[in-house]
């Protein structure tokens, strides 16, 4: 995915910073993965209120997110697929307005069921952001100004992950579930016909015959390399264990701490400690190596998930903000290692790492909500911790083979 029939000599010259092009793309997608951000995890920070307002329990609520991933995870391959005949920007903005006006539908569900599918609805909507804006931002970019644009795109996205926790959580202080949805929906919808007003036609996009067969085949023969393998695992476990801890820590701050809602939503402000994290691991990386590194991260985030097994909440703020920080930074090496691994079809890599990472924190996800509902906090974060220490065996074996390799 993502290649060019047409020689890159034959084409428009890539948009500059500086020209208005330039920075109207590169808005453009910084509020797309606002908008869409904000809508995939806009019900996680209510999980309590869902339990209490349907009759429900804290797994059958967290399917709310679930669903959402899921079919994120699904989708998200065929709609950069369908990108390759119809245009990265036309998907783009069909998936980000189709999302959020989705957005504006679910908070009238009027039962759970409905809820569940209408966010995986959304789910499926959404999915051709992250599948295409990237390649997006690569092909119309000129390759001196992309790291740049590819960094605003990126806060974009865990700014609007921010928002999306954050909005709906404070709603609850003054209204219901329901309107505390809404107030998120509408500005993501506002950002999404934004997004779409600017974001500037392609001019070096060239169509290509859509081939899925091809496609999926290159995706599966990344799977015979077993350290791409474990980096496709590191995305399934780093994000199923990180949604989970998010999912269920409300219920715990709010029934054992005495946390308001609101509360508990400014939390989610900890995700600051991941934009610090991921913003050095190039530094980091340089001065000791990035299997020592993946270790590293993968250690810390186990270290996080312990800390927050007492009854004590300095210690439980400190646990979360060391597992923050250490998720993102595996992320962003993990992400990253997957383009320096795959020596052909690395379009396709990429695709097959954010298919593992979207499916973990849909798997994992509800399956942490029955564990959680079985046996309480404190068996839920041992079950937590299992899922790191499952990363750092992962880890260690990266570091092994390509110290071996050297």
């Amino acid at each position: 995915m993502g290649y060019m029939s047409t020689s890159a000599s034959s084409l428009p010259p890539g948009l500059r910073k500086g020209e208005p092009a330039y920075t109207k793309a590169v808005i453009a997608t910084l509020i797309a993965g606002l908008a869409t951000f904000n809508a995939l995890y806009n019900t996680q920070a209510i999980l309590p209120t869902l339990v209490t307002a349907f009759g429900i329990d804290a797994a059958t609520a967290a399917l709310t997110v679930s669903a959402a991933t899921g079919m994120l995870a699904v989708c998200i391959v065929p709609a950069s697929i369908i990108s390759e005949k119809l245009g990265r920007g036309r998907v783009l903005i069909v998936s980000a307005l189709l999302a959020t006006l989705c957005g504006l539908v679910i908070p009238w569900s009027p039962t759970v069921g409905v809820l569940i599918a209408l966010r995986a609805l959304q789910g499926a909507f959404l999915a051709g952001v992250p599948a295409v804006a990237m390649t997006w931002l690569s092909e119309e970019i000129d390759p001196r100004d992309l790291t740049a644009a590819m960094g605003v795109y990126i806060a974009g996205n865990s700014v609007g992950g921010i928002t999306g926790r954050l909005i709906p959580a404070v709603g609850l202080e003054f209204t219901t579930w329901r309107g505390a949805m809404l107030l998120s929906a509408v500005p993501a919808l506002i950002f999404a016909v934004l997004m779409a007003y600017l974001l500037p036609k392609q001019r070096r996009f060239r169509p290509r015959p859509i081939s899925p067969r091809r496609e999926f085949t290159a995706m599966v023969s990344h799977w015979s390399n077993p350290l791409l393998a474990a980096n496709f695992f590191i995305g399934f476990a780093a994000l199923g264990a990180f949604v989970s801890l998010y999912n269920y820590l409300g219920f715990r701050l709010i029934h054992d701490f005495g946390l308001s809602s609101a509360l508990v939503g400014v939390l989610f402000l900890m995700y600051f400690a991941g934009t610090w994290s991921a913003t050095r691991a190039g530094k980091w990386t340089a001065r000791i190596g990035r299997g020592n590194l993946v270790l590293a991260a993968a250690a810390a985030m186990g270290l996080g998930a312990l800390l927050v097994l007492w009854h004590n909440l300095p210690l439980t703020l400190i646990g979360l903000f060391v597992f923050t920080a250490a998720f993102f930074l595996l992320h962003s090496l993990a992400s990253s290692w997957v383009g320096v691994l795959a020596t052909a079809n690395r379009a396709e890599g990429a695709s097959m790492y954010l298919f593992c990472y979207y499916v973990g924190s849909s798997v994992v996800g509800w399956l942490s909500g029955i564990v959680f509902g079985h046996v309480g906090w404190h068996g839920f974060v041992l079950w937590d911790v299992g899922w790191t220490v499952l990363l750092v065996a992962l880890a260690a074996f990266l570091r092994a083979r390509t110290k071996r390799a050297k």
